[in-house]
């Protein structure tokens, strides 16, 4: 099972928000789509950069007074990791779980974004990948093999 079929069940919508949207503007975001991260992205719809709970939690633990007004480019992380619809839901899962990441972008052979991942998407998919593996056997064993 590759990246492909999570796309194919979840859509390829990708809710981002520009380099100026302040702190408090992009926690609102996350909260009304209930997500935990949004793609920073210029008016071109080219990809700067990803923006995560996490970023605002760390980013707020620096500046205890509030960073409400900081923009979206001075909270993100800049440096991406990415998959292809190509890529094996397990090796994606070995990729969240190395670099300590819970998102994935997903971009096509040319570069262009096609969709986004997250940590709880690959367990779906890997838990219902498992599950019809295990069908698949017991048919087989009670079938006579």
């Amino acid at each position: 099972m590759t990246i492909a079929n999570i796309l194919r069940g979840k859509g390829s919508q990708v809710v981002s928000v520009g380099p100026q949207d302040d702190a408090a503007a992009v926690a609102r975001t996350l909260a009304q789509h209930r997500i935990g991260a949004v793609l920073v992205r210029d008016a071109q719809g080219g990809v700067l950069g990803i923006l995560s709970e996490r970023d605002i939690v760390r980013a707020l633990a620096g500046q205890p007074e509030g960073i409400g007004r900081l923009q979206a480019d001075q909270l993100m992380t800049r440096v991406l990791h990415t998959v292809s619809p190509e890529t094996p839901i397990t090796a994606a899962l070995s990729m969240v779980t190395d670099r300590r990441v819970r998102h994935l972008p997903v971009l096509d052979g040319a570069g262009s974004l096609v969709g986004m991942v997250s940590i709880g998407d690959l367990v779906k998919a890997r838990i219902a990948e498992a599950e019809q593996e295990a069908s698949d056997l017991r048919n087989y064993v009670t079938s006579g093999g």
